[in-house]
């Protein structure tokens, strides 16, 4: 018998997160690490939960997921968007809750890019009259 296994991408800043969703017990496994001990601060574990929350599927399904690259927060945020866009994949019926809720909405805010003759992307090198 094959493995049910629904997949989701998630990106934010410069991390990416595959999200594998299979149905099962709950569990959460990122990076094969359990959730609390990859993202120990717990506003990035609710981050990650709150897909699964508002669609009532936290005890339905367990999630294994890859992040690559980026911050803790980046990561978090791209892990969240993946699990919701596997939970459509899992369950059509769902997208329209976690699109009201915008967990499908890819936040496209990048880092400007530092400019040359300048100290950072926009802030300038202190200039001198004398």
């Amino acid at each position: 018998m094959a493995k049910i296994q629904y997949y989701g991408t998630g990106r934010r800043k410069t991390s990416t997160a595959r999200v594998f969703l299979t149905p099962g017990n709950g569990s959460i496994i990122i990076n094969n690490k359990p959730l609390e001990k990859y993202f120990s601060l717990s506003r990035h574990q609710t981050y990650v939960k709150q897909p699964l929350l508002s669609t009532e599927t936290l005890e339905k399904v367990s999630i294994f997921a890859t992040v690559k690259g980026g911050g803790i927060n980046g990561q978090a945020e791209a892990v969240r968007l993946g699990i919701a866009r596997a939970l459509v994949e899992f369950n059509p019926e769902l997208k329209s809750k976690l699109k009201e809720n915008n967990f499908l909405t890819r936040d496209p805010r990048e880092v400007e890019r530092k400019k040359y003759g300048q100290r950072k992307a926009r802030a300038r090198f202190q200039f001198s009259k004398r």
